[in-house]
């Protein structure tokens, strides 16, 4: 199973528009069912602040193949303050990865 996190701090004025795209992703994900991925998005207190962890046998996985993925990708450098992808080490783990 592979995972990347990635980590990203939204303009101000595009939260909203930010979070609307993500529904989007979510809700043709709740349609389509991809076998074998897991995917979430944390968004810290801030408001600001999301972190996107994904898991799949292999990645990109299908995230690529939904259109509402897509949408959201296309404008995300622009809507983005900050981002980081970064690698890590798994310490330990209880029903995330199974």
């Amino acid at each position: 199973m592979e995972t990347i996190v990635i980590q990203y701090r939204v303009r101000p004025e595009q939260v909203g528009t930010h979070l609307a795209l993500l529904r989007a992703v979510y809700a043709e994900l709740a349609r389509t069912r991809p076998a074998g991925l897991r995917f979430v998005t944390l968004q810290l207190d801030d408001g600001r602040s999301f972190v996107d962890i994904a898991l799949a046998p292999e990645l990109p996985g299908p995230l690529p193949r939904l259109e509402s993925f897509r949408r959201y990708r296309a404008g995300l450098e622009d809507r983005c303050a900050e981002r980081s992808t970064s690698g890590f080490t798994e310490v330990g783990s209880y029903g995330f990865g199974e």
